[in-house]
């Protein structure tokens, strides 16, 4: 059985039943995840403005996200390439979003995480947390930029985008030292002084300041900050695979989603490592961990594994090797799929035939589950959905990569950074 696009009565489908290890059942699933998760960001984007909520509850009915409508947008592509959308349609809503975006509080160019719907005024995403969130705005932009490719012969929708582009003083951001700075608050003080550091999933950051026009970093701000003058490095080995960088054991595996829903890491290398090796061996010692299931967790296995940040009960929290308290996230393994796409093929088969009256409904699967608590999410979140969408297309065809790759000015800044 599995379930049909936005509703939640079973159908019974043979071929996919009783073939599931077949090419054309693989194919066809992904599919049917990717078209029932577009949803998320096709018919549930905020009516007013086009661009996507957060997530879907009431109190956050009228909340854009700036990073989650970055990923967004990118979906959009990956509709019309499938043919669940069209061309003209797609155009329609980007300039409506691009509109809305332009009309958006910014600071020094850089874009805060939360938005209203109506008025584009910031929403703080906490007490400090009032103003710029350069992360956040390298999501966005990665997005606009890989959308500005896909629509290069379009004059309104590329002078559009590269307004909003050229605006962002990434430079600012450092504040005379050799590193970037996450927030700015609204008034202008530094009221969060977290330096945006490796490893994590802010590698896009510094790869967009480096490639701005106007408003670029020098090497010395990546090398020193990001990097940590080398810091950066891991080494060490985990279930049998030797990770190059970050924490012990990985951290969460939206490190290995979030920056690189557009730049392609496959033979990306720097003098600290090989990205591809990188994200790849996280994934197998994400996996490796969950089918050992050192803490006894009902349902860990080779089929059910994938820990990163998503709901968790009561609240949004991350989760990995080191914080790990039984819930799984599914986007952590579906869109882990370029890296390690038997394990991702598994999971995905076991949370959609054997999860999917649980975990599966209006927008694809739901963000978390924790089968020691016999908990199951019944929400979505527009950074985890999107990367399913995304890494999923990655893995099919490398739409995203090869759009986003072609950027000159992130050739050019991937090259001031020594990438080769």
């Amino acid at each position: 059985m599995f379930f049909d696009n936005r509703k939640y009565r079973t159908v019974q489908t043979a071929t996919l039943v009783e073939n599931t290890d077949s090419v054309f059942c693989d194919d066809a699933l992904l599919e049917q995840v990717q078209q029932q998760t577009f949803a998320y960001f096709w018919d549930f984007a905020h009516p007013h403005c086009g661009a996507i909520r957060e997530r879907n509850s009431e109190s956050f009915k009228d909340v854009i996200t700036s990073g989650g409508t970055g990923f967004g947008i990118m979906t959009i592509l990956v509709g019309v390439e499938r043919k669940w959308i069209s061309k003209y349609d797609a155009r329609q809503r980007i300039v409506q979003v691009l509109d809305f975006l332009l009309s958006c509080e910014t600071f020094h160019g850089a874009y805060a995480h939360w938005y209203n719907a109506y008025t584009a005024e910031t929403i703080p995403f906490s007490k400090k947390d009032t103003g710029a969130d350069l992360v956040e705005t390298s999501f966005l932009i990665m997005g606009l930029l890989t959308v500005r490719q896909y629509f290069i012969a379009d004059k309104i929708i590329v002078e559009k985008i590269n307004s909003i582009w050229h605006k962002v003083e990434w430079a600012k951001f450092t504040r005379g030292k050799d590193v970037l700075y996450w927030h700015e608050s609204k008034t202008g003080k530094q009221n969060i002084n977290l330096k945006i550091e490796g490893y994590n999933e802010a590698l896009i950051t510094y790869v967009l300041a480096a490639s701005s026009p106007q408003y670029a970093i020098s090497r010395n701000v990546y090398d020193n900050g990001w990097a940590r003058n080398g810091d950066i490095r891991n080494g060490k080995s985990f279930f049998g695979t030797t990770l190059p960088l970050g924490p012990d054991l990985g951290g969460p595996m939206f490190f290995t989603h979030y920056s690189f829903l557009g730049l392609d890491p496959r033979g990306l290398q720097d003098a600290y490592a090989d990205y591809g090796t990188q994200n790849i061996a996280q994934t197998k010692i994400n996996h490796a961990y969950c089918a050992a299931n050192p803490k006894n967790y009902k349902g860990y296995s080779e089929r059910c594994w994938g820990l990163s940040a998503c709901d968790s009960g009561k609240r949004y929290r991350p989760h990995s090797p080191e914080k790990d308290n039984g819930t799984i996230c599914p986007s952590a393994a579906i869109a882990s799929m370029p890296y390690f796409p038997e394990a991702s093929v598994k999971a995905l088969k076991y949370f959609y035939y054997e999860l999917g009256d649980r975990l599966w409904g209006e927008y694809g699967f739901y963000d978390g589950f924790n089968l020691s608590r016999k908990w199951f999410a019944d929400s979505y979140l527009a950074i985890n959905q999107a990367p399913i969408i995304l890494m999923i297309e990655n893995y099919r065809s490398g739409l995203l990569w090869d759009l986003f790759m072609s950027c000159e000015e992130v050739k050019a800044g991937l090259k001031k950074l020594g990438f080769k």
